[in-house]
Order: C-alpha cells, then sequence, then structure tokens
C-alpha cells in the first residue's frame, strides 16, 4: 500500500517502465495530480484544500519505508502530488496552468527560498515538504496572474 500511494497511484513508475529511468517522474506525478486538482475546483476551495491536507498526509505516511538514510528515490511523486494540490487552491484554470509551470521550476531547480531548505529536513519530511514550499511559491504565482492579469 506505501509503494501504490507514494508512486501517487503507478503514475511515478510510468517512466522507468517506458524508458529504464526515473527521470521527470516528478513531472507526471504532478500532471496527474493536475487533473485531480481540475477535477475538484468546481467543488470549491474548502474541498481543494481538503484535498492538499489528504494528499499531505498521504504522502507523508507512504514515503516512510522508502527515506531511510536520507533517500528520496525518484518514483515518489507523492509528494509532488500534495505540492500541485496546494498549488491550485482557489485558482481558475489559466492561473492553475500557471502554477503548475512555477511548481514544477521551483520544485526541480530548488532555487526559490525555502524550497532547498525544505529538501534537507529528515525522511519523509524532507521528501514531502520541499514540494509544499514549492507549491506555496506556486500558488502565489497563480493568485498573482488570477488578479492582476486575468482580473
Amino acid at each position: 500500500m506505501h509503494r501504490t500511494i507514494a508512486s501517487w497511484f503507478g503514475s511515478g513508475l510510468i517512466l522507468h517502465k517506458l524508458r529504464g529511468n526515473h527521470s521527470g517522474s516528478g513531472t507526471i506525478g504532478a500532471a496527474v495530480a493536475l487533473g485531480m486538482t481540475l477535477l475538484i475546483a468546481p467543488f470549491g476551495w474548502p474541498w481543494q484544500v481538503v484535498a492538499a491536507l489528504v494528499a499531505t498526509g498521504l504522502s507523508l505516511w507512504s514515503a516512510v519505508p522508502f527515506a531511510a538514510d536520507g533517500a528520496d528515490p525518484g518514483w515518489i511523486v507523492a509528494d509532488e502530488a500534495a505540492g500541485m494540490f496546494v498549488a491550485s487552491i482557489g485558482l481558475g484554470l489559466p492561473a492553475t496552468l500557471v502554477a503548475f509551470v512555477v511548481f514544477r521550476v521551483a520544485d526541480i531547480t530548488k532555487k526559490f527560498p525555502g524550497v532547498a531548505a525544505a529538501e534537507r529536513l529528515y525522511g519523509a519530511l524532507g521528501i514531502t515538504a520541499d514540494d509544499l514550499v514549492a507549491g506555496l511559491w506556486a500558488l502565489a504565482a497563480g493568485w498573482a496572474v488570477q488578479l492582476f492579469v486575468l482580473a
């Protein structure tokens, strides 16, 4: 069960099966979560907050057995799902797409303030926290677009 959820229901295993490499699996996991966020969005931001909290809890729980010695296996993408759920709270479609791009850039580069520091936390917390911080940066970017560009 841990592996199924940590791989965000298998999405983190797709690229390894296709090309024998986990590189880019985080983007696949985030894209699956993006689809899920778009399905939840019509129910309103409170449901999006609940989804983000549930995804965060699932990420923390599911990563524990795989986080030994500071490991962060590439196929674990529940953390990217949690970050994407955070990144989309209250946003419409165009702003959510901007948030997706900013989220992936922040998560991949670790150049946004706080992302690299969060990743250095121990175990499952470190696996998940950097994606939550990246998700907050993406949420801010999405809201800036929604309020000032699309308004």
